[in-house]
């Protein structure tokens, strides 16, 4: 079976929505398609990510990759933030990952960006395993903070 991954546009939005949904699934949120749906809408016409769709060759949608333009003040250069990645859970083990994976890091060449970076859940340990046999290596120099705002 013959699996390809393209640039998502408006014509895959339903696609990439339904992954989107599964993926925020798998991180205990709720399903909300139609949340998920107008969040990618917003994304892909406000041109704020890049979206990559494995399919195979019927066209069946097997997974994504979301990437966030962010910049190095300190290297002076661009770099994407692999914010999403999902793979159906009909497709694992069929290398939808590996390829998504690849895919996002070709873009970020072509786009002269100086690398990527990613954060997962510290049990992920398949994607973790995944991420490092592509030459990602895990930071132990910074840490990461966060302020939600939303709470009151």
């Amino acid at each position: 079976m013959t699996i390809k991954a393209l640039r998502a546009d408006a014509t895959h939005l339903d696609a990439v929505a339904q992954l989107f949904d599964a993926y925020r699934g798998f991180y205990q949120q709720p399903s909300n398609l139609e949340q998920s749906r107008a969040f990618i809408a917003e994304r892909m016409a406000n041109s704020e990510s890049a979206i990559f769709l494995a399919q195979d060759e019927r066209g069946e949608a097997l997974g994504f990759v979301q990437l966030y333009p962010t910049f190095s003040s300190i290297d002076a250069h661009r770099t994407w933030l692999l914010s999403d990645l999902f793979t159906a859970q009909v497709a694992r083990g069929r290398g939808v990952g590996r390829l998504l994976m690849n895919t996002a890091r070709d873009f970020a060449v072509e786009t002269g960006a100086k690398g990527l970076m990613l954060e997962t859940a510290t049990d992920n340990f398949t994607a973790q395993g995944l991420y490092e046999s592509l030459g990602y290596v895990r930071d132990t120099g910074y840490y990461t903070y966060l302020l939600d705002l939303r709470q009151g």
